[in-house]
């Protein structure tokens, strides 16, 4: 029995369309927890045993467990709490359960940067990592997703491309750093989740093909959609004003703005690429997949 935590997210439903095509053949029961069922597919509701509610919730992820071998983790972004609060404070009710059940296996989504000169300042990502703590304190082997940005995070730049050319981020124009796709982290966790033979704990980096800067996105945009990007670079200070004008907690915004300047500081930049560690899907790709008809829709 694998349980699927998020399954209507960007990562989780990629993640669970996977696992439909191939866990039945290996024996896997699935299990999804889902605040409203409705959000799924009417195919994908007949196949998964669903538990209804938040995997916040001590009740729910008690139900949830029960009989479980392993376990798809992945946090829900909560902008009205603080740091802690969303990532430890969301995830404890679950580590109580995983260990109460034995759960033996646990995959979870995180984030580069362990063992930087920066990881101890990085906002949300620093408290990600105290999330990946307490499910390693469980008992269960524990394999932790570390990962860069998305490239989808660019979708919440796509009216900005449409009618301006133009997307923002707060990084240096040169710098380079690693970047993925979210379907080759589902692919990464549906490998995990199905061959279970490893023990411990330990942080699994999934790279990208290549290291791009901001100027490598705007020029391969600029390439693939057929019309001038360029790339802003947006001030912290303006970032944390902006942020906290849409009502977020200001120490989640904070956590924000921290995260953005460690990632400025080369919080991404501590891992090695090799044939163990990239993944294939690269920018170009994605933009004719996705990007492309986002922006010219």
């Amino acid at each position: 029995m694998i349980v699927i935590t998020a399954p209507t997210g960007n990562i989780g439903r990629r993640l669970l369309s996977r696992l439909l095509e191939s866990a039945p053949a290996a024996g896997e029961e699935l299990r999804v927890i889902v605040r409203d069922p409705a959000r799924l597919p009417d195919a994908v509701r007949d196949r998964v045993d669903v538990v209804t509610g938040s995997h916040g919730d001590a009740e729910v992820v008690d139900r949830a467990f029960a009989g479980a071998d392993a376990v798809f983790w992945l946090v829900p972004p909560d902008a009205s709490r603080t740091p802690d609060a969303a990532y430890t404070g969301f995830t404890r009710p679950a580590a109580r359960a995983l260990a109460a059940h034995g759960v033996g296996h646990i995959v979870g989504v995180s984030a580069l940067g362990r063992g930087t000169p920066v990881a101890d300042r990085a906002g949300l990502v620093t408290a990600t990592f105290a999330m990946d703590d307490l499910l390693a304190g469980t008992g269960a082997a524990y394999r932790a997703l570390a990962n860069p940005s998305f490239f989808e995070n660019l979708l919440e730049e796509a009216d900005s491309i449409r009618e301006k050319g133009v997307f923002t981020d707060s990084v240096d124009a040169g710098r380079k750093a690693p970047l993925v796709a979210v379907d080759d982290i589902a692919a990464v966790a549906a490998g995990l989740l199905l061959d279970r033979s490893w023990t411990g704990t330990d942080n699994v980096p999934v790279l990208g093909p290549e290291d791009l800067s901001p100027d490598d996105l705007a020029r391969i945009m600029t390439e693939r959609l057929g019309r001038p990007v360029r790339y802003e670079r947006e001030p912290l200070d303006e970032v944390y004003t902006t942020l906290t004008g849409y009502g977020l907690d200001p120490a989640f915004v904070q956590g924000i703005v921290d995260m953005k300047s460690a990632k400025d500081q080369g919080l991404d930049a501590g891992v090695a690429r090799t044939a163990d560690t990239a993944s294939p899907t690269t920018f170009a790709q994605w933009c004719e997949r996705t990007l492309k008809p986002a922006v010219l829709s």
